[in-house]
């Protein structure tokens, strides 16, 4: 049982069922009650991920034994910070390693673009979220927006 994460077009199958997922979680998760299929396509419609490709960002895949598992974002936001998003891992992978694996593919993707810094902003009820950001050397940082779903904010040094 193996993960290889890798660059992926946002467009792709398997990104696109990703993102889907993605979403649903979380917004399933924000609202108390499962998403429907209009909503999550509402959601995505136009949410900026044709951004998370080069030279502006980096969109990543993880897969185990082959199969689509996990996926996650990188945003330039300028020529220090770059902003991690839409990371997602699969129920039923999570605890195998590939949130680590996401963070690792993103950050080494950040510093190809010469970025310094990463941050990431993240609700109260995304608990493994914010677990795995803790865990791997992200720290909370004071707010550096006023997006309404956004109530943590992290932050590492590259």
């Amino acid at each position: 049982m193996t993960w290889t994460v890798a660059p992926d077009r946002f467009g792709s199958p398997d990104s696109t069922a990703l993102r889907r997922d993605y979403y649903d979680e979380v917004a399933s998760r924000y609202w108390g009650r499962p998403a429907t299929a209009q909503e999550i396509d509402e959601g995505l419609a136009d949410d900026g991920v044709e951004r998370l490709v080069p030279p502006t960002g980096e969109f990543v895949v993880g897969r185990f034994d082959g199969k689509p598992a996990a996926c996650a974002g990188l945003l330039l936001i300028d020529a220090d910070v770059a902003e991690l998003t839409r990371v997602f891992v699969r129920p039923q992978f999570r605890g195998t390693g590939g949130g680590g694996l996401l963070l690792t593919a993103v950050e080494s993707a950040a510093r190809a673009f010469d970025v310094r810094r990463i941050r990431l902003d993240t609700r109260n009820d995304l608990v493994e979220a914010r677990g795995l950001y803790a865990k791997h050397g992200y720290s909370e940082v004071p707010a550096f927006h006023r997006n309404p779903y956004a109530e943590h904010w992290f932050a590492k040094e590259l």
